[in-house]
């Protein structure tokens, strides 16, 4: 399979709808707490965006200065990382290594590694990051660590050549910080640009290409306008086939190989799962 180039509109910035941070208070949450905090920054930001389009700035100053009394994006973050921690069990990087293990096999005891771009990361100590057959570069709008690059996954430049490309990309809890439908359809489609199937460089071995998507299971379970069918349909138009799925009580881990070329077709919000208690999560491709 060619690795494509694919001509984007601009695509909006994720920074442009992030209200400003400020310093997290560094104490101790529990679980509970930390899934509230993570919610509550959700709500604030999905209203935050509306009010940005609407052109209410009055709203907006009074949504980011609720923003900054929860902490921000880095109080938002330090419960993210709280969750994902080893003690809890939520590091979901190792859902990804369990599952190319037998892809790495055959890179064991030499020196070539599958090149990862983590989008959203939190610790550079993760299972991926720890991996030795795994070169992995670490992005995040705020960075947390050295070695995580500051970075909008949507202004990073597109690649040039196959040594800018990746043979795997993880958003795990990342399309779902995206604010707008749209905008969540042009990550994904922007994925495709960065990954390639050239084996490691000086190395003649056979590269499937992957894209690792982490969700809220809400999001595909309880979602009025997007339902796993419809992510099928998606993902499928791109070019992607679903390898590996997993689903736990809150999480739902997908590892989508890019298996054929890029089928430009497009996806509105459109109501597929009716009820009064469904969420509005969607995502939309033009």
């Amino acid at each position: 399979m060619k690795t494509l180039r694919l001509t984007l509109k601009r695509p909006a910035l994720l920074s442009r709808t992030r209200p400003p941070t400020v310093r997290a208070k560094h104490a101790a949450l529990s679980a509970k707490a930390t899934r509230n905090l993570i919610r509550s920054h959700h709500r604030l930001l999905k209203a935050h965006s509306q009010a940005v389009r609407a052109g209410d700035d009055v709203l907006v100053g009074k949504i980011e200065a609720q923003i900054r009394e929860n902490g921000g994006l880095e109080s938002y973050q330090l419960a993210s990382k709280l969750g994902q921690s080893l003690d809890r069990g939520g590091d979901s990087s190792k859902v990804l290594v369990d599952w190319i293990a037998p892809r790495l096999l055959p890179m064991a005891n030499t020196p070539y590694k599958l090149r990862v771009l983590e989008i959203g990361a939190l610790s550079t100590k993760n299972a991926c990051s720890m991996n030795k057959s795994l070169d992995v570069t670490r992005i995040d709008l705020n960075s947390q660590e050295p070695g995580i690059l500051k970075q909008d996954f949507m202004k990073r430049p597109l690649p040039q050549n196959d040594f800018d490309r990746f043979h795997i990309i993880s958003l795990s809890l990342v399309l779902n910080y995206v604010p707008d439908a749209a905008g969540r359809g042009e990550m994904l489609k922007r994925c495709i640009s960065f990954l390639t199937t050239s084996p490691p460089s000086g190395s003649s071995l056979d590269v499937t290409p992957s894209l690792f998507l982490v969700l809220p299971v809400s999001c595909v379970t309880n979602s009025r306008y997007l339902t796993e069918s419809r992510l099928q349909d998606i993902m499928s138009s791109m070019g992607f086939a679903l390898a590996k799925t997993k689903q736990t009580s809150k999480l739902i881990f997908q590892l989508w190989d890019q298996v054929d070329d890029y089928n430009a077709k497009p996806f509105k919000k459109e109501i597929l799962n009716p009820g009064k208690t469904r969420n509005n999560f969607s995502i939309i491709v033009k």
